[in-house]
């Protein structure tokens, strides 16, 4: 692929370098700051979206999260617009978008116990984005597709076209990859230097890492460990530059069991909700409706578990009892796309055409789909 090289080259020039407000490290930019913003501000929304909405039968424990989070953020080396938001689902995860845009599951918050956990997580991702390690990966994509359509432009030799789709493949995958070693331990590194100054105790950083590595360590695959891999080296590097900082700091563990308290005593309900999915992926829609009706008696202020009983419903071939259902998952989240997809569905069974086009322009407005632009297409 030695041919593809000055091409390269000429990409690299359209970006420049900088030097990390983070690190002090001089390195290429491949995205520009307000590019960053443009781009996390522009998918944060579709993003939340895809992962399952937000979580909203708990307004307090959202707003808790966003409180920890800026008081971490005030400290980052640049002025990004950070917001930190709980996303309904019950993997471990957490993400940051360039420009400051965050996100952790609510099932993550169930591991932890204590808020300079929590400070640690929220701390870990502010530095992902405020180093443009977030950024860099987007950047990376940009460049393979851009790539693409030079190749695709200006040269037609034969087996061009598929080194240009191999190299955008290989930028793909850069985004879709864990981050890097190197990454990772910046974000840890400093990431404890933001919680200091923030005031939190740093062996919340060491407790972290240590649930993490004694959970998945063993190699079990997990969406945040993917992207974060836990590992001896980070929990012993956390260890030293713990100790480095000296003893001292916020714990919080009594105010993050007073958050995180609802979600707690919930918590059966969302298994009953995954183990729901489970049976309606396996057309087994008694089970399904029966786990949904389970985690109703427990939690009836959630969304997710309406819409679980709505499909359900339909699947059982009982459309009136499902769109009473579905009218109350989006009562309880309008902000939520899917939500109004299965009610979509629900008014065609019921031959509601018109209700049903009405409900499918909503979601397309929430996330864009596949199904709602095929029913639309052909309304």
């Amino acid at each position: 692929m030695s041919f593809l090289m000055p091409i390269m080259c000429a990409l690299v020039m359209l970006s420049g370098c900088a030097t990390n407000a983070v690190t002090g490290a001089s390195e290429l930019r491949l995205m520009s700051p307000a590019d960053e913003q443009r781009l996390g501000e522009s998918r944060y929304s579709p993003m939340r979206q895809q992962a399952g909405g937000d979580y909203v039968a708990d307004p307090a424990l959202q707003a808790y999260v966003s409180k920890v989070g800026q008081s971490l953020a005030v400290h980052a080396q640049r002025d990004l617009a950070y917001e930190f938001v709980v996303v309904n689902d019950s993997s471990w995860n957490a993400w940051a978008l360039p420009g400051g845009k965050i996100a952790l599951n609510r099932g993550l918050l169930l591991a932890m116990q204590d808020e300079a956990e929590l400070a640690a997580v929220l701390a870990h991702e502010i530095v992902h984005a405020d180093a443009g390690h977030s950024a860099n990966q987007m950047g990376k994509a940009q460049l393979g597709g851009l790539g693409i359509e030079i190749l695709g432009a200006l040269i037609d030799a034969p087996g061009t076209r598929q080194a240009a789709q191999q190299l955008g493949q290989i930028s793909l995958a850069a985004v879709q990859a864990k981050f890097g070693r190197e990454d990772e331990l910046e974000a840890d590194r400093f990431g404890m230097r933001y919680m200091v100054a923030a005031g939190y105790d740093p062996q919340g950083a060491v407790r972290l890492q240590q649930t993490f590595l004694s959970k998945f360590g063993g190699g079990t695959a997990n969406n945040l460990f993917a992207s974060h891999p836990p590992s001896a080296e980070r929990v012993e590097r956390n260890i030293a530059t713990a100790a480095a900082w000296g003893v001292g700091g916020t714990v919080g563990r009594e105010d993050y069991q007073s958050a995180t308290q609802r979600l707690r005593i919930t918590e059966a309900a969302y298994a009953h909700l995954d183990a729901g999915r489970k049976a309606l992926s396996e057309k087994a829609f008694d089970d399904a409706l029966n786990d949904a009706n389970r985690a109703i008696k427990i939690e009836g202020r959630e969304a997710l578990f309406y819409e679980l009983k709505a499909e359900a419903l339909l699947a059982l071939k009982r459309p009136s009892e499902a769109l009473k259902s579905a009218d109350l998952a989006v009562k309880l989240n309008p902000e939520f796309y899917r939500n109004y997809t299965v009610r979509a569905r629900i008014h065609q069974a019921l031959g509601r055409d018109d209700l049903a086009a009405a409900d499918y322009r909503q979601s397309q407005s929430q996330l864009p789909t596949k199904e709602a632009a095929e029913f639309l297409d052909g309304a």
